[in-house]
């Protein structure tokens, strides 16, 4: 299978290091030509790397890794290419300016593709490149996920057609390991942490199922699984962005948990859905 991954940070690398190693022909989109390095990480001779979106075109499959904030942008370029490929969605989080899931604005864009998914799981792209065991949840039409589960056959996929909460659980995760890097600095004990902890994933949750997302998707390794990696580890950009905001330090790199707390709140009163913590913690970081 060729397979173009548009998006080289280091998600879209590690990608193109899993689908090369999977067996696929890899075509690795970047806008400047330039992709990520891993310490050990030799890249596969079935990956190349390119500054032409004019490639994606006779590719069979699309992933998109492309940042939240650019992701609107980055379709617009790529949509005259698109040739009704199965696409699956890569990048976690929402849109900075509109609050909108990827999977809203890729209908928006591109209202001619009918087969796409979403991937999102507990992921540090470094460990992925190693071949570090992981797993995600791949959400979307049959069609889709059957693309996903060829591409990524290194990785443990659970299935879903809740492409609305899986896409929750991973802006969700951004918020909440925001505020648990906050907390980690700035509350009073463990107590508090792991009472702020379950109530704002909870509101999370409630914003979610208004939104006809499962429960069970929470449960799953896009929400307490992906939870579980980026609100414990400092090693998140969300955790380390909490702590330095706590600490009155500049923030280093995109924080897209900033973007995904203000998007959770303003969806959750257009739904009328009370969140009274993750307000709380948005006023008292001065966000």
């Amino acid at each position: 299978m060729k397979v173009g991954i548009i998006g080289a940070g280091a998600w879209g690398t590690a990608l193109g290091v899993v689908s090369a190693r999977g067996g696929a022909d890899v075509v690795l989109w970047s806008y400047d030509g330039a992709y990520s390095n891993f310490d050990g990480v030799v890249m596969p001779e079935s990956l190349c790397v390119s500054r032409n979106m004019g490639d994606m075109e006779k590719m069979d499959a699309w992933l998109i890794v492309t940042p939240a904030a650019f992701f609107r942008e980055t379709m617009m370029r790529a949509r005259e290419f698109y040739r009704g490929q199965p696409v699956i969605i890569c990048t976690k989080g929402a849109e900075p300016t509109t609050g909108e899931f990827m999977s809203e604005i890729l209908t928006d864009v591109v209202p001619e593709c009918r087969n796409f998914g979403v991937l999102s799981g507990p992921q540090f792209a470094a460990e992925v490149a190693r071949g570090v065991p992981t797993g995600s949840t791949l959400a979307g039409t049959e069609i889709a996920r059957r693309a996903g589960h060829e591409i990524l056959n290194k990785l443990y996929l659970s299935d879903s057609d809740d492409i609305v909460g899986v896409q929750m659980c991973g802006v969700g995760k951004n918020a909440v390991a925001l505020i648990c890097g906050y907390n980690f600095v700035a509350s009073a004990g463990e107590n508090e942490r792991a009472m702020i902890f379950t109530r704002a994933w909870g509101e999370v949750a409630a914003v979610g199922i208004k939104m006809s997302a499962k429960t069970e998707t929470f449960l799953d390794l896009c929400g307490i699984g992906d939870l579980f990696l980026s609100a414990t580890s400092e090693t998140s950009r969300n955790f380390s962005g909490g702590m330095a905001i706590a600490r009155g330090e500049p923030l280093v790199g995109t924080v897209e948990g900033i973007s995904a707390l203000r998007g959770i709140i303003a969806r959750a009163e257009r739904l009328g859905v009370p969140t009274p913590v993750l307000i709380e913690m948005l006023n008292k970081m001065g966000l």
